[in-house]
């Protein structure tokens, strides 16, 4: 029987994270006016931001914007400050890279190609996209999820992240000995709720998830076993994970891997 390996997990959020924009309204400068009108803006709803966006890539799309005109704009956006030291100075072979984000497979692919690290990353969950005919974006929901009220109903990513570290073991016997998840948002909560204490959330400074989480423990009981590390720059998320990288191979993995659901959908 084949022996188990032992790896590093890096899971990362797309949006203000690895980048350092948000790639959904980036493009929001190619509507005329470079504004989304009042009307257009008032159909987003909470669980509803899919369905506003291809709203959105419509409109783009009835106003003349075409497929090379949304990657010219996207090619704009950089990464976040020391993310590409973060990814080139954890060891490679010790090491998974996945992203779970809310935008969609067309702009993140894109975005990861243009600067050269779309490579690293083992799998991309996102909302699927694709350009018709006319090359307008059609977007839709990565699933419907009626098990987690801290998701979106399109996307619950503390379901993704578990599903993801039973598929490596089940397929392909990799052990994730540290688990790392790096986000900024609220939606960032449930997976990093899911880890345990040889785990680490980063949650960045200044954005909604660092303050998500003393609240949710404070009015839901819902504490975080693992390490909470804020970071400004990927530089600061190396220099905590390089750490840790001497004992991977040599702690023992805990069963199950990560927690249960802990909050299931309200009525």
């Amino acid at each position: 029987m084949e022996s188990n390996v032992q790896k590093v997990l890096l899971a990362f959020d797309f949006d203000h994270t690895l980048i350092d924009n948000n790639s959904d309204t980036y493009i929001y400068k190619l509507a005329p006016g470079h504004k989304i009108p009042t009307d257009l803006k008032n159909l987003y709803r909470k669980d509803g931001w899919t369905h506003y966006m291809g709203e959105v890539f419509k409109y783009l799309h009835n106003n003349g914007m075409r497929k090379e005109e949304i990657f010219n704009c996207l090619k704009e956006i950089k990464l976040t400050d020391g993310m590409r030291e973060l990814l080139m100075g954890v060891p490679k072979e010790r090491t998974e890279f996945i992203v779970i984000s809310d935008s969609n497979v067309v702009f993140i692919d894109h975005i990861l190609q243009n600067l050269g690290i779309r490579d690293l990353f083992r799998e991309i969950f996102t909302n699927p996209a694709e350009f018709d005919d006319n090359e307008c974006l059609h977007l839709h929901m990565y699933h419907h999820q009626d098990w987690c009220s801290l998701s979106t109903k399109n996307l619950c990513k503390g379901s993704i992240l578990a599903n993801y570290i039973k598929s490596r073991e089940e397929d392909a016997n990799v052990l994730f000995s540290t688990i790392a998840y790096v986000g900024d948002g609220v939606n960032d909560f449930c997976p990093s709720l899911r880890l345990k204490n040889c785990d680490i959330v980063f949650p960045r400074c200044g954005y909604d998830l660092l303050n998500v989480i003393p609240k949710m423990e404070a009015e839901k009981g819902l504490k975080l076993e693992a390490d909470v590390c804020p970071w400004d720059t990927g530089k600061d998320i190396l220099e905590r994970l390089l750490i840790i990288y001497n004992g991977v191979n040599q702690q023992e993995v805990p069963r199950p891997r990560v927690r249960d659901q802990l909050l299931k959908a309200e009525n």
